[in-house]
């Protein structure tokens, strides 16, 4: 079962890997449609690159609960243990070394990315096979998970006007680009 659970897991991190780099460019890629819009980066923003990892997680996890969730009395918790980590690494990181370095290189990011999403799926193995997260409720973590999806779409098209939204090239918000 553990061998199982790392392969799916590094299948999950790939899947992440390559859907998040996919979801960054769709939206360009459509010519800025609506339908793509809530699950893709419609700028360059760090809210919307925490979607790029968001998605394809929560994707990948309904997928892998169809094969092994199961196995696992933990395992929505778990995934919501690992989704909402790899998630906010991501502005965290992104500050953190922005803030001690300054501007930095999109390699940089980009690298910040891949290493929100190894530390998610790395998590959830980590809870998975030790059972350390007790999950009173499977069905609550997945509606949390579903929750978190509405406000990422939510905010896509209803931006706050504070940093975190704020693209750093077009010094705009969100779908509408409004200033």
């Amino acid at each position: 079962m553990k061998k199982s659970l790392w392969l799916w897991q590094l299948g999950g991190f790939i899947f992440t890997a390559v859907a998040g780099v996919i979801l960054h460019f769709l939206f360009d890629w459509t010519n800025e449609s609506v339908l793509v819009a809530p699950f893709s980066a419609v700028n360059e923003s760090i809210w919307e690159h925490m979607k790029l990892l968001f998605f394809p997680v929560l994707v990948f996890a309904i997928i892998e609960s169809r094969y092994i969730g199961k196995d696992y009395k933990n395992f929505w918790c778990a995934k919501l243990i690992g989704i909402v980590l790899g998630t906010v690494l991501i502005p965290v990181l992104y500050y953190v070394i922005n803030g001690a370095f300054g501007p930095t290189p999109d390699w940089v990011n980009i690298a910040i990315f891949f290493v929100s999403a190894a530390v998610s799926y790395c998590a959830e193995t980590r809870i998975l096979e030790n059972d350390l997260v007790y999950c009173k409720s499977s069905s609550k973590a997945f509606a949390i998970l579903l929750l978190i999806g509405v406000i990422f779409m939510v905010l896509t098209f209803m931006t706050p006007q504070i940093p975190i939204f704020k693209d750093p090239i077009t010094n705009t918000y969100g779908y509408w680009k409004s200033i």
